[in-house]
């Protein structure tokens, strides 16, 4: 066999990975679109109308790179904030950033703090820069404060992740415990705070911003309640040297042109984020009172989708998954022990979420085997 370039002793220890299988690519597997999509926690109301107006005016611009300073964004969204430009960057969506913060943080062997079940892009960026992750359970379908903490100090771990809200289980936990797990930490561990649904979240479960802490980043997107998933936009909040040292190895054109100006007049019309954010509360009651009718439990949410508890543990729960699926009704569920026996249902248009009250029946029906 002739030679031919060699990959690291990393690259080629790890697996082809794809964290989550997009629903273009199930669609071209079975030949068929999908009637509802709503299973990737996408914002199926769409952004402002303003957004596509911003964007059909600056389309003849387009032949320009970025600002890659991103400094009318980081303006705008310090202004937001209450903080400065400088405790602000910008990148490819939180997953690009995850990927930045471990380079930063991670080399090989080190340990690394997460929850099992917790979103799996983060543990991929891990794997990917050769740490080495401690994940601990979830307790009553939260992420386990107290459990999170110990391993962090029973490994000396340098990094650690949390989501609150969090994904896959639609949990939260309130300010003040996530405060006290920040005062509990290590100087030396950084806590990445991944706060992609916090617009949808109680007021009560986000701590202040504190830009002085250096062992803080918190994280943002323009994903979920601005609708602008495939814009992929997002940004961490943080200390300013913290911030300032993504700049050795971000990539300073990531952002496109068009993702700057779609997210600047996202973020200003603040009038159509809470008229979003009523539409998502809405339909989270409506999604729950479909698992109701067919004598399921739906977990409480601070998100943009709901955790339908399908009763009889994870074979099950895949079973009632891919009957939808089967049914063209796209819904996902975690695979980690525990979790498992849930599929996760997003908010969505109401022609959608009718299509998914009138197959539900029949999908529970097919994975019951009757």
């Amino acid at each position: 066999m002739p030679d031919r370039p060699r990959l690291t002793t990393l690259a080629q220890s790890l697996p082809a990975t794809v964290p989550f299988v997009g629903p273009e690519t199930q669609e071209r597997q079975r030949g068929r679109p999908f009637r509802a999509r709503i299973g990737a926690n996408e914002n199926g109301f769409g952004p402002s109308p303003k957004v596509a107006e911003r964007m059909a005016a600056v389309a003849g611009e387009m032949w320009k790179y970025c600002d890659p300073e991103n400094h009318d964004l980081k303006t705008a969204l310090a202004a937001y904030h209450g903080a400065k430009p400088e405790n602000i960057v910008v990148g490819e969506g939180i997953d690009g950033l995850l990927g930045l913060v471990v380079r930063l943080m991670i080399e090989p062997g080190m340990p690394v703090v997460t929850s099992l079940g917790a979103y799996p892009t983060f543990n991929y960026h891990v794997a990917g820069f050769g740490g080495r992750l401690v994940a601990v359970p979830y307790v009553d379908d939260r992420e386990d404060l107290q459990s999170l903490l110990d391993a962090v100090k029973r490994e000396n771990a340098p990094l650690v992740y949390l989501a609150n809200p969090d994904n896959p289980m639609g949990s939260w936990w309130e300010a003040g415990e996530i405060t006290r797990f920040i005062e509990a930490l290590p100087d030396t561990t950084l806590l990445v705070l991944d706060e992609a649904y916090g617009e949808m979240a109680p007021a009560s479960a986000l701590p202040p911003l504190d830009t002085d802490r250096p062992n803080v980043l918190r994280m943002r997107t323009f994903s979920k309640a601005y609708g602008l998933a495939g814009m992929r936009c997002g940004y961490a909040i943080g200390e300013t040297e913290m911030v300032r040292a993504f700049d050795k190895v971000r990539n300073h054109f990531g952002m496109s042109r068009m993702t700057q100006e779609a997210c600047l007049a996202a973020l200003a019309d603040q009038d159509y984020l809470k008229s979003t954010l009523k539409k998502i509360a809405d339909c989270r009651i409506r999604i729950a009172g479909i698992a109701r009718e067919n004598g399921l439990t739906a977990l409480p949410s601070a998100t943009n989708f709901v955790s339908i508890d399908c009763g009889r543990g994870g074979a099950y729960a895949l079973n009632v998954m891919n009957a939808l699926i089967a049914r063209d009704v796209f819904v996902r569920k975690s695979m980690a022990p525990g979790l498992d026996r849930a599929i996760r249902v997003s908010c969505g248009p109401e022609n959608e979420i009718a299509i998914f009250a009138d197959e539900f029946p029949g999908a529970l029906a097919d994975a019951r085997g009757n």
